[in-house]
């Protein structure tokens, strides 16, 4: 599914026009973005979790040309989903 078609269904649910929602998505999408830049954590409770985690330091390998490389210590943005999510699709897809 696309931003597009995201607005798109949030704009028929709600009764906005769709420039609206598009620009609430994009909204939605920047303040997480600015969150994680900044280092903080966003919950969305039934949904799930946006954080950083922070990956060490250490030395990797370019599996093309065998040459060693130095990875320096990076931040990883990762999704955690919520217990009640996992139940959800698990329930739906089992179903199937």
């Amino acid at each position: 599914m696309t931003r597009a078609q995201i607005a798109a269904k949030i704009a028929e649910a709600t009764g906005l026009s769709k420039k609206e929602t598009e620009i609430v998505v994009e909204g939605f999408i920047t303040c997480i973005i600015d969150a994680l830049r900044e280092n903080d954590t966003v919950e969305i409770r039934g949904f799930g979790t946006f954080k950083n985690v922070v990956r060490d330091p250490r030395k990797a390998r370019n599996p093309k040309t065998g040459e060693t490389i130095e990875l320096k210590k990076r931040y990883v943005p990762k999704f955690k989903v919520s217990k009640e999510l996992k139940k959800i699709v698990q329930e739906n897809l089992i179903k199937k």
